[in-house]
């Protein structure tokens, strides 16, 4: 380790242990909530960098050469020498490259070059950093109509005390050029493992999934070459998705009377009936379309995918023995070099989540379940919950598992569900499949627990009460949303047009409404919280007005503005439907 991160480490302890006396004195003083809200953090030295209410501003310079290799050749994921200006201040010798799996070939196979990025401060010279930060993580908000989707998600989890890495909005240039408004976040990597956890412990991010020339689980070859074009990357996942998936819904928002649906022309009373309200929906953006910002037409297609989904190779963190070759999507997806010695550390604690032994001493149980009710609400099924099983960190410390939350620009649901109506009353205890509790043991285990349970619905509950009824959840959006508007008006290779995102934003708080609504019905009994409980007379909460696409969802014309999107190879396969691979 560096001197310069070894400073920081300990900068990282003094503000920690200045942390835990505050967090003493308010605990003593009766305030729980704050004691919650700061027991998993300390500060870092860039911590200030990342005001959720500012707008970063980050400069990225290379030579033509370089960058117009990475747009030839973006499946390669290949770093790139590069100077950095972030709000003025340069940076120099850095290095960049894209990141993504079906974001990253998905635009590759069309005429966009809005690719998601890396900028890693280290890469050459082991003692950089951006103030203590060794990588920042630039998304290009793919499939996110509202700009805010991954934001929103992010910040519901911090509500709840999930440990999430910083997030702000960045407005971003190449070479002089505008390039777009991006979602700026801090890498769960070295600096995240010193600020949340003081630099003990392992990582790891599961993946079932891999992506020709992007990713862990396929990496390209030394020398950055590509063994594919993105036309054929595209291709190639295609039709890995269609043999995987049913083939999924159709219905357009042109069938379903556009962005309001029918739900205008019901009569208060019906939908009273059926349990739900239609929420007043009062934009705080000013009603001009500004600059259009459209790309090209896309073809979004995607790219080759790696699909062994039907038996598990440790990504479902399910045991099946005690072979270290038979968890390859954990331990070959380890942030950091792990021994022997680590990985059997998690393949025990494997095994007692599996067999239900000592749970508490195997597994950070309260922490996972305040993940769970954050990811459940946010009906984000990009991640552990789908047959995909990915999406998420695992952090290993003496023995003991936490699941911790990324890439969350298809919560809300933008993934997976036929339409809102089913996203909005997504059922809270089997959040997935039925059949796919018992295969997904972090979950369908704890959920075995009466106690862990009624824990698990508590947080639910205060996402509901404290977060969405508090005002916390409006209040941001609004602050938030009204903060981005004028980069969005002006983005430079935005997905969408500036109605499109005034659309969305308001489509997203009715959705989060409507969601709190159902939750809370769930919780205290008016609606089943389990699909098997539910049936054609079930009163649910009313949210036939509100079109996923045009929030943005996976496979939809949405996910590249008006791109030529293939809209059946992710958006339609139900959350309630049937896999052919489990059946």
């Amino acid at each position: 380790m560096s001197a310069s991160k070894y400073f920081n480490m300990i900068v990282a302890a003094a503000m920690a242990a200045a942390v835990f006396f505050t967090s003493l004195l308010y605990y003593l003083s009766g305030n729980q909530k704050f004691v919650e809200a700061m027991s998993y953090q300390a500060a870092m030295p860039y911590e200030e960098m990342f005001d959720q209410f500012e707008i970063l501003q980050v400069e990225i310079e290379l030579t033509q050469e370089d960058w117009e290799d990475i747009l030839a050749n973006p499946l390669a994921e290949e770093y790139k020498p590069c100077d950095v200006r972030i709000n003025g201040t340069l940076y120099t010798d850095l290095a960049v490259r894209t990141k993504g799996n079906t974001s990253l070939s998905q635009v590759a196979s069309s005429d966009s070059i809005r690719y998601s990025f890396k900028l890693e401060f280290d890469h050459y010279d082991g003692n950089k950093t951006w103030n203590g930060l060794d990588k920042l993580v630039l998304n290009n908000l793919y499939c996110d109509a509202a700009y805010v989707k991954e934001y929103m998600a992010y910040d519901i989890f911090r509500a709840i005390g999930v440990a999430v890495p910083y997030y702000a909005f960045a407005d971003i240039q190449i070479n002089g050029a505008d390039f777009g408004c991006y979602l700026a976040l801090e890498a769960v990597e070295d600096s995240f493992l010193q600020r949340v956890y003081s630099a003990s412990g392992k990582l790891y991010k599961p993946e079932s999934v891999s992506f020709g020339g992007g990713g862990r689980g396929k990496m390209p070859p030394a020398d950055g070459s590509m063994t594919q074009t993105p036309g054929e990357a595209g291709e190639n996942m295609q039709k890995a998705f269609e043999s995987a998936f049913r083939e999924p819904f159709d219905k357009t928002s042109a069938e379903s009377g556009g962005i309001f649906g029918e739900a205008q022309e019901k009569p208060a009373a019906e939908r009273k009936e059926r349990g739900g309200q239609i929420p007043e929906i009062t934009s705080d953006l000013p009603s001009d379309a500004g600059v259009n910002g459209m790309p090209p037409e896309q073809n979004f297609v995607g790219g080759e995918k790696d699909l062994d989904q039907a038996s598990g190779k440790g990504a479902d963190l399910k045991y099946t023995d005690d072979n270290i070759s038979s968890y390859s999507e954990i331990f070959d997806n380890a942030v950091f070099d792990s021994s022997d010695e680590d990985k059997k550390r998690v393949i025990t604690a494997l095994k007692k989540l599996s067999d239900g032994e000592e749970l508490e001493k195997y597994i950070d149980v309260d922490a996972c379940l305040r993940y769970f009710a954050a990811q459940t609400f946010l009906v984000n099924l990009d991640s552990y919950y789908s047959i995909l099983k990915h999406n998420y960190y695992l952090y290993e410390n003496n023995g003991q598992l936490t699941i911790l939350p990324w890439d969350l620009n298809l919560a809300f649901g933008g993934f997976q569900c036929r339409d809102a109506d089913e996203a909005v009353n997504s059922a809270i205890d089997t959040p997935m499949q039925e059949e796919l509790l018992k295969e997904r043991p972090l979950f369908g285990q704890l959920m075995e627990n009466e106690e862990y349970q009624k824990s698990y619905h508590d947080y639910l509950n205060r996402i509901v009460e404290d977060y969405v009824g508090g005002g916390q959840f409006t209040a941001t959006l609004s602050k938030i949303t009204s903060l981005i508007a004028p980069y969005v008006k002006k983005d430079a290779t935005s997905f969408y047009n500036y109605e499109e995102f005034v659309t969305a934003a308001d489509l997203l708080k009715a959705f989060v409404l409507l969601r709190s609504e159902s939750v809370s019905k769930q919780l205290n009994g008016e609606i089943p919280s389990r699909d098997s409980e539910r049936d054609e007379n079930t009163s649910l909460v009313d949210a036939s007005f509100i079109d996923l696409k045009a929030m943005g969802v996976q496979g939809s014309d949405g996910a590249g503005g008006k791109g030529n999107i293939d809209g059946n190879m992710f958006g339609g396969l139900s959350l309630h439907g049937r896999s052919p691979m489990i059946e």
